[in-house]
């Protein structure tokens, strides 16, 4: 994208619109509300690609930090704003998360994104669909082409090496992590 290339754009869609769509709905009232920052954010991201770099996070941690942030941006608004409900927000009612819990969350995904990048690449790429896009292990199967129970071994280690990594060290005990 940050080259002018014309497919870019629709291939940065079609790898993460899923991804932005499922965080805009769990950050947004309803689906009107998402769908217009899922556009919003699409259009930021194009603006933006000229300050990735690779040498500082990865791609999805790229995207999803710009997500998160125009996120949080549109539910301060929305604060200020008088409530207005629609239909689908019956099927979707949940509690909405406070902005500092939301800050919080950023925070801690992105010491997780820095664990998980310590793994394989496939064992890596696993472990954030499962995290980090919220794809069942179903999903992920299907889509990397994996039988199932090695999905589920790879999700349960990676979860296991994140686990001990956030654990503080015991006084007198060497840390260690185990992949199994």
């Amino acid at each position: 994208m940050a080259a002018g290339e014309s497919g870019a754009v629709r291939e940065c869609v079609d790898r993460y619109g899923d991804m932005v769509w499922r965080l805009a709905r769990r950050y947004l009232r309803n689906s009107a509300d998402a769908e217009d920052a899922v556009q919003d954010i699409f259009i930021d991201i194009w603006r933006s690609a000229r300050r990735y770099d690779a040498a500082i996070a990865s791609e999805a941690a790229f995207i999803t930090t710009i997500t998160r942030r125009r996120l949080i941006d549109r539910v301060r608004r929305s604060g200020r704003q008088p409530l207005i409900t629609s239909l689908d927000d019956e099927l979707y009612e949940t509690e909405q998360p406070s902005v500092e819990a939301t800050c919080e969350y950023d925070a801690e995904l992105q010491i997780v994104e820095r664990m998980l990048s310590t793994l394989d690449v496939q064992s890596y790429r696993v472990l954030s669909m499962a995290v980090l896009e919220g794809f069942t292990h179903t999903e992920i199967a299907e889509r990397l082409h994996l039988p199932l129970g090695t999905v589920k071994s790879r999700v349960r280690r990676g979860l296991i090496l994140v686990r001990n990594l956030l654990q503080p060290p015991v006084a007198g005990q060497a840390t260690r992590v185990a992949l199994g």
